[in-house]
């Protein structure tokens, strides 16, 4: 007994049984968790529809309405970046006969427009 304590083997000798002990119990553990099912609750639907069809495939659409000048100035930026941007000029600060006046032009509903235009408004 002496002999191990004079070379250390007590502490030595523990350590390879421990870390046989770990390995084996984080296999079993790792294939616990790997081997059990999940469930998920939200699923990726790729079957339906859009909620809405843009005709000209409208990333957003940006309206600077100037109240002092007594205009708008509207930004269109499209999804696909070879399609040029358009901009308009309205004379009109009214956010409604904005919306009908972009609708107009690009050929949408006033629906669609309200869901992707952004306002800034310029005192």
């Amino acid at each position: 007994m002496k002999l191990l304590h004079f070379i250390g083997l007590e502490f030595w000798l523990p350590l390879p049984i421990l870390g046989v002990a770990f390995w084996f119990g984080g296999n079993h553990l790792t294939e616990k968790v790997l081997s059990r099912p999940y469930s998920t609750v939200n699923k990726l639907q790729a079957d339906i529809e859009p909620e809405f069809y843009l005709s000209m495939h409208v990333l957003f659409i940006q309206a600077e309405v100037n109240r002092k000048a007594g205009v708008t100035k509207v930004f269109v930026q499209p999804i696909n970046a070879s399609l040029k941007k358009s901009k308009f000029q309205f004379s009109t600060t009214d956010i409604s006969q904005i919306e009908i006046a972009i609708a107009q032009k690009l050929g949408m509903s006033i629906d669609n427009i309200r869901k992707i235009v952004r306002y800034q408004i310029i005192e």
